[in-house]
């Protein structure tokens, strides 16, 4: 007999070689109904897993992150394997799960047309139907070359390949006629993978190198119940309508040329937008004891020596040569920052010393990475760099934890932590590691947050915190990010005089609250629909004459407006009915919109329709200013 340790604590006995799945089974029908796969002592395994010895089990549902990931990943091989049945010449490459699903990557004569895409559905649910057992096998290395080179699957001997002289054997999975390379784990069967949805279909590079030839990838999405893919799929089609490089196109916001892929055009409205988030940045800033300071955009090559991005980070940076020396196009703020911190001496009394940059950085992305204002290849980094001492650590942690706090929730935006322990290639002392991870889960929890850990994912220099924000779609967003940094001052040699008169060495924080100015408008932009908040909005009010005769009194209306600090208005002057000025008042997200008529000219009121509630009634300009003033100062989101 063995002991399994569950979920819950409770220690169970069963016979040796019970597998995982059985012991699902044996703590309720639904539980086994509802199983994707198993977590074993740690390890993510299949439910056919047998278990020899004492252990801890956790039977993983779609819930579950992992339990998702094996479904998703059960999904792609069905896929995988449906294609193959109706194109046997289409050849494989790779299908992974991913967050919002799975895709597939195949080598074919053409794309795939959306009634392709249907065709391929419906042999799904007939694989889905036929309830396939998924059953692993290994086999050794090279007979897997072999194996698949006899199929002509290039692709999958390609990756065989890599580990043929390892000696060690590859892992299988089998479902009917189905064979696939994987390491799993999977859901038991196909039967199990009851609603899905093949999404799109896009060209991809093959092992993402623009160099190889182009695949079709075939993206999807697939859950336990249908009635959470028509969810889904609703939750795609609104996030279709908030797409920010849809909705920052229809009201002038930015764009992004043939000329300069990559790199965004901001707009007149989309730099009101940008300005007015950039002046509540330092706003805060200010507010938490940061002084700002701009470093230069090209640097020579012997700095980017020093701090290590020339031999690690090159092939993404912008290079030249200026009087026969090589100069970069900054990536990244730290180094510049590092030598503004060494321009001047420092005392004990100086820290911590709290340095902000809202830097432009440049890096190479691949133009099939491009992403609106997502992935870009030139962005704003709202960075700061902290000085302090070791004993400085804790405190310092937990100012940058109650600045975020403030900031997302101007935005509405709440988060989830993830702590990044030290990786396998990281430098410096175990114990400063030690010391700087356990003062990042200390300053946290004494916060009364909660985090998971993200184990071996800290970068080289040191642990860090990962801010994931979540949007109103529940869509996640990786912004926000404090790293502890031990390296970069003993690189740069950064020194301050101690209370005992001698040279001690600064630990530093690097952090981001808004990751760059441009993604987090992207962020925020989808997040609202457009419908930007009033304190944010590129324009505040728009300013309706009923007839061409109200233009007189629409313009001293908005000159009384500015001199009253309410700044951003618009007159709408086309000679076009009210109903149409409204309409297209209303689509381009404005907040307020303000008639003039023979009445309000005559009177000096205004009608006021707010959007989402419409007409709210006449008032004085006074009574308006008081109203939308009081909204500006609350950032009040409505």
């Amino acid at each position: 007999m063995i002991k399994v340790t569950l979920k819950d604590g409770i220690v169970k006995e069963f016979e040796q070689g019970v597998t995982a799945g059985d012991v699902a089974k044996s703590l309720g029908a639904g539980l086994y109904k509802a199983a994707c796969a198993a977590q074993i002592n740690g390890a993510v395994a299949d439910l056919r897993t047998p278990l020899n010895e004492d252990c801890e089990l956790s039977v993983l549902t779609f819930d579950d992150e992992n339990g998702q990931r094996a479904f998703n990943h059960t999904a792609s091989h069905v896929l995988a394997q449906a294609v193959k049945r109706l194109y046997p010449d289409a050849k494989l490459a790779i299908g992974p799960a991913i967050d919002s699903g799975f895709y597939y990557d195949f080598d074919v004569p053409a794309p795939f047309t959306p009634e392709q895409l249907e065709e391929i559905e419906e042999e799904m649910k007939k694989i889905v139907k036929e309830a396939l057992p998924l059953e692993r096998y290994e086999m050794d290395a090279p007979d897997a070359v072999e194996f698949f080179k006899s199929k002509g699957e290039i692709y999958k001997a390609e990756l065989v390949e890599e580990h043929a002289s390892s000696g060690e054997k590859i892992s299988f999975y089998r479902q009917g006629e189905f064979e696939e390379l994987c390491a799993g784990p999977h859901v038991p069967d196909t039967g199990r993978i009851k609603a899905f949805k093949l999404t799109s279909c896009t060209g991809a590079y093959w092992r993402g190198d623009e160099k190889n030839k182009m695949l079709q990838r075939i993206y999807g999405t697939a859950f336990p119940k249908a009635s959470q893919l028509e969810e889904h799929l609703a939750r795609i089609e609104e996030a279709k309508k908030r797409d920010h490089r849809k909705l920052g196109k229809e009201l002038g916001l930015f764009t992004i040329m043939d000329e300069g892929p990559g790199f965004p055009f901001f707009l007149p409205k989309g730099m009101l937008l940008r300005n007015t988030l950039i002046d509540y940045w330092r706003e805060v800033h200010r507010k938490y004891g940061y002084v700002e300071i701009s470093s230069p955009m090209i640097l020579n090559r012997a700095l980017w020596e020093r701090s290590g991005h020339w031999y690690h980070y090159k092939e993404n940076m912008y290079t030249t040569v200026i009087d026969e020396t090589d100069f970069a196009i900054k990536p990244m703020n730290c180094p510049g920052g590092m030598l503004v911190y060494k321009s001047q001496p420092h005392s004990y009394r100086d820290l911590p010393l709290r340095v902000g940059e809202l830097g432009l950085v440049h890096r190479h992305e691949l133009s099939g990475a491009l992403h609106g204002l997502f992935r870009v290849r030139c962005f704003t980094q709202d960075d700061a760099h902290i000085f302090m001492t070791w004993e400085q650590m804790k405190d310092e942690i937990k100012n940058v934890v109650k600045l975020f706090d403030e900031v997302y929730s101007v935005f509405g935006l709440s988060y989830q932590i993830e702590v990044s322990t030290m990786p396998e290639d990281h430098m410096g002392d175990i114990k400063d590691w030690d010391f700087a991870t356990e003062t990042l889960k200390t300053a946290i929890e004494e916060m009364g947050k909660e985090y998971v850990i993200n184990e071996g994912d800290g970068a080289f220099y040191g642990p860090k915190l990962d801010f994931h924000l979540s949007d109103c779609l529940g869509r996640t967003w990786q912004c926000g990010t404090i790293q502890l940094d031990m390296q970069l001052p003993e690189r740069f040699e950064l020194e301050y005089i101690g209370a005992d008169n001698e040279k001690h060495r600064p630990v530093m924080i690097h952090r981001v609250v808004l990751g760059s100015i441009e993604r987090f408008i992207g962020v925020i932009t989808e997040h609202f629909a457009g419908a930007f908040p009033v304190w944010l909005a590129p324009v505040q009010a728009k300013i309706l004459p009923i007839a061409d005769r109200h233009q007189d009194a629409c313009f001293a209306l908005q000159k009384a407006l500015e001199e009253k600090g309410i700044i951003r208005t618009e007159v709408d002057t086309r000679s076009e009915k009210l109903g149409y000025k409204l309409r297209e008042a209303q689509l381009q997200k404005i907040p307020y919109m303000l008639v003039v008529g023979d009445k309000e000219a005559e009177e000096g009121t205004v009608s006021v329709r707010k959007r989402g509630q419409g007409d709210i009634g006449t008032m004085t300009v006074d009574e308006f200013v008081k109203l939308i003033s009081a909204e500006i100062a609350s950032k009040e989101i409505f």
